[in-house]
């Protein structure tokens, strides 16, 4: 190729990175832009006086003053900001979300954040109500934020009745919200990964959700060394109920109390479940029952007639089919604490033992009719992204995500930086991403910025090269440097 013209000499030196703050911990704003408390009050006053219409009454800024109020600029407790270097490990993250749900057939459905209170505390009784961000609205509707994806999944099947044919084979990834202690991979807010199986009553459909996990880890370097799957049935639970005499109506509390099983003394546990009306001899018998890690010895107990020990020792029959028998283990203790769950139910976790649950899951056949619709068989799973990112920090597997872009433009002058912008949009319009140099800047900028965002080509727009219609280039990998007709430049 011709050599590159004069004007577009080239040139690399090294490049050398500030260490210092970019910013301060904390910066001013004008009091008058901050809220006052008085006139919030004052305005929630008018609201109720007028039936809770917004604007029944103007808001009065508070009095301009030259002093300064300076305010936190950390994001609320348990809350998280997502700098470019956290949003592209988010969008890795949630691209495997999608493309192992897209791999198995599910199509993506989302909900509102905000939802009605009563979604939540229907279901799940009095515990999830403590964990709630809920509040009033102007119309003096009770709202919470959602603090988990399942309940709107439900409320959405039932709105759209019978203009959808079953099964319905759907995933979403949306944030969620819950008010609760914080502690490693465990937030106030964090987004959640679900597939659900609607209309399928057999266990195949939990044996093809676990199988959807188990191929997103092998997607991001996770093996079955790293983490396991706990598998149980909630109808091991009503067996042993059943055998004593415990009313149904205790089913979901006693579920609740279990759950806790491994957080709890055990004296606490017991004194719990005495206080939810079970007698000592179920007490004993159930926690005996609790503690057994094999179907063989549960059909022992329990016999094999029961819809337990079929259901379980046909999910481990297809985990073998599907090929994932070693992830996966029998604990009676799994219950998982929401009480809508009615059959199998499993829990993924890290073998070391140093995280909470990753996910959870199982059946859920009765949730539709505490909402007033018709009961459908429905399975599904919930699966965060705070522990997993934790988990890939541990075992070293977060990927490296720099930013990368394919072109940077920079006029060599001034004069010609609607040039450098034709240039740009001409690369746009064939589908390459391009940073533009959008001020005048010393070459020894542009290539610091160059690699600083990873460019692959830096291309300079010269006053002689752009009189004849062309362009210089710089592939900045190798080197190479030549001059190209703006047409040609792909």
């Amino acid at each position: 190729m011709p050599a590159i013209h004069s004007s577009l000499s080239f040139y690399m030196k090294p490049l050398f990175l500030s260490n210092s703050s970019l910013f301060p911990r904390k910066f001013t704003v004008p009091k008058e832009y901050l809220l006052n408390p008085r006139s919030l009050c004052a305005l929630s006053s008018a609201s109720n006086q007028n039936g809770g219409r917004s604007g029944a009454r103007s808001l009065s800024p508070s009095p301009v003053s030259d002093d300064l109020q300076k305010i936190d600029v950390n994001p609320p407790k348990g809350t998280r900001d997502f700098p470019p270097e956290d949003m592209r490990l988010r969008n890795w993250l949630f691209h495997n979300f999608q493309e192992v749900s897209r791999l198995f057939g599910f199509e993506e459905v989302d909900f509102p954040v905000l939802e009605s209170e009563a979604l939540f505390i229907r279901k799940a009784g009095e515990e999830i109500r403590d964990q709630l961000y809920c509040f009033e609205d102007r119309g003096n509707r009770r709202v919470a934020l959602r603090p988990e994806l399942t309940p709107s999944l439900a409320r959405l099947v039932i709105q759209k009745g019978k203009s959808v044919s079953l099964p319905l084979k759907w995933f979403a990834v949306g944030q969620c919200w819950r008010y609760e202690r914080m502690t490693r991979g465990r937030r106030r807010e964090h987004y959640q990964w679900n597939m659900d199986i609607i209309g399928v009553p057999a266990v195949t459909a939990e044996a093809e959700l676990i199988s959807s996990i188990i191929t997103f880890f092998k997607r991001i370097g996770i093996t079955a060394s790293d983490v396991g799957f706990r598998i149980s049935s909630r109808k091991v639970l009503q067996e042993v109920l059943r055998c004593h005499s415990i009313p149904e109506h205790l089913f979901g509390k006693v579920c609740i109390i279990i759950d806790k099983i491994e957080k709890l003394p055990l004296d606490v546990i017991k004194n719990d479940l005495k206080s939810a009306g079970m007698s000592e001899a179920a007490i004993e018998e159930l926690l005996r029952v609790l503690s057994i890690k094999s179907l063989t010895e549960l059909e022992e107990i329990l016999g094999g007639a029961g819809e337990a020990v079929a259901d379980l020792k046909l999910l481990f029959s297809l985990a073998e089919k599907f090929g994932y028998s070693d992830w996966i283990q029998f604990d009676a203790s799994v219950v998982r604490g929401l009480a809508y769950y009615t059959g199998i139910v499993f829990e993924c976790f890290d073998r070391d033992g140093k995280l909470r649950a990753i996910c959870g899951g199982g059946r859920y056949d009765q949730l539709l009719s505490t909402f007033g619709g018709d009961d459908i068989p429905a399975c599904g799973f919930g699966f965060g992204d705070a522990v997993i990112l934790e988990l890939l920090k541990e075992k070293g597997l977060l990927p490296p995500l720099n930013h990368q872009v394919e072109n940077i433009v920079c006029a060599l002058d001034h004069n010609l930086q609607g040039a450098a912008s034709m240039v740009a949009t001409t690369l746009r319009g064939k589908g390459q991403s391009v940073d533009l140099v959008l001020e005048s800047k010393p070459l020894k900028w542009v290539f610091k910025r160059a690699a600083r965002i990873n460019a692959q080509r830096l291309i300079l727009v010269g006053t002689t090269e752009w009189q004849k219609g062309m362009v210089g280039v710089k592939i900045l990998s190798s080197g190479e440097q030549y001059e190209i007709k703006l047409d040609e430049l792909e």
